[in-house]
């Protein structure tokens, strides 16, 4: 009988334990108890499903432009349109690269304000980082930013959510150039050109130390594979499709995005 109550004791005692880890790891993420056993997990897009060769790649710009006149004159040179993130900082300091990046007919995409964690935000800060780099962008592009990509890749339901109700889709990548180790020129292309598949999304950043002398390989080896490089934009699907859980993008009719 003893014995019994024991093991009933223990497992209270585990239950209890449990109950407290969970509201803990709640209050520390700033994420309400609904959202800890919430059944469907909210997913950026990682990649999309296309029988297409279309790919596309991004750049990510937070600090510095010593590069990004080049990489735009690269671009051009392969007649490639791609998509840049660029932070709110960014854009305060370098607003005419950002009307120049628009001008030559690339994405820009929404990358944050302050470059937070944003899984640590309330939705009214997620609003404020959202809306006030979004406003920016509109001002000297004239047009709405339709792509978030959170810094460090960091996310949560709520961000996701947040997002697609505020007109974002939430952009992530499943192939990491890893430029900002900086560990040379071939490693960025080897990396990059051995990964990428039908609907790969890559992720580079504009101000990598070698990115003069990796993009221009990696366009011409993609190129001669038979990839098309398109803004992230007409990569994705805009309506009618779903997820899997890797967070790649399926349509659920085969057709146009």
């Amino acid at each position: 009988m003893n014995e019994s109550k024991n093991i009933t004791l223990r497992i209270l005692l585990v239950i209890l334990i449990l109950f407290i880890s969970i509201i803990y790891t709640s209050y520390s993420n700033n994420i309400s108890i609904v959202e800890v056993f919430y059944e469907k997990r909210e997913l950026p897009i990682y990649s999309v499903e296309t029988d297409e060769k279309k790919i596309s790649i991004s750049f990510d710009a937070a600090w510095g432009d010593e590069y990004t006149r080049q990489i735009l004159d690269i671009l051009d040179k392969y007649q490639v349109k791609t998509t840049f993130f660029l932070v709110g900082f960014w854009i305060d300091k370098y607003p005419e690269l950002v009307k120049e990046i628009s001008e030559r007919g690339h994405d820009v995409g929404n990358h944050s304000t302050n470059h937070p964690y944003m899984s640590k935000l309330s939705e009214e800060q997620i609003l404020k980082e959202l809306n006030t780099t979004g406003n920016k962008i509109k001002d000297i592009t004239g047009k709405t930013s339709i792509l978030f990509r959170p810094p460090y890749g960091d996310y949560n339901d709520r961000l996701i959510r947040t997002c697609m109700e505020n007109g974002y889709y939430v952009i992530q990548w499943d192939v990491d150039s890893l430029d900002w180790k900086e560990l040379g020129v071939q490693p960025v292309v080897d990396r990059v050109t051995r990964n990428v598949n039908n609907g790969s999304i890559v992720l580079f950043h504009n101000n990598a130390k070698y990115v003069t002398e990796y993009l221009p390989l990696v366009l011409e080896k993609l190129q001669s594979e038979g990839y098309e490089i398109v803004p992230i934009s007409e990569l994705i699907y805009k309506e009618d499709f779903y997820m899997d859980n890797t967070g790649r993008q399926f349509p659920k009719n085969r057709g146009n995005n």
